[in-house]
């Protein structure tokens, strides 16, 4: 038997955290629902702004653009991505995403982990 209350969350009643850049809501993961085996937020970037380079050495990361334009690095080369576009990003692979738009970027991530690891990289 499943736990419902386990198994559904509420943007209203999770936590946000706040960057100078922007903002991730997680609304799944394994600490919100235990068992989970993936991780999901949304990510919203300023625009202007950008997120850290880094990247997730045991999760792969699949981004949806839900609005804005941004500039995103991959190990180097980069792509611009709009509203509608996805990108997967393989474990391993150094990424960000700068905002190069003047809305804010809303972007659905999705990891196939429900313990997404990140590790940041410094200049």
């Amino acid at each position: 038997m499943f736990d419902l209350n386990q198994l559904t969350t509420d943007t209203a009643t999770l936590a946000t955290e706040t960057f100078e850049w922007g903002t991730l809501t997680w609304l799944c993961n394994a600490k919100l629902s235990p068992g989970a085996k993936q991780t999901v937020g949304l990510c919203h970037i300023l625009p202007g702004r950008g997120n850290p380079v880094h990247y997730h050495p045991n999760c792969e990361e699949v981004l949806h653009m839900l609005a804005g334009t941004g500039q995103h690095s991959f190990d180097g080369a980069c792509v611009k991505l709009q509203a509608g576009m996805t990108i997967r990003i393989p474990s391993g692979v150094k990424h960000n995403m700068t905002n190069i738009g003047n809305e804010p970027i809303v972007c659905f991530i999705v990891f196939d982990s429900g313990v997404r690891e990140t590790v940041f990289l410094t200049s």
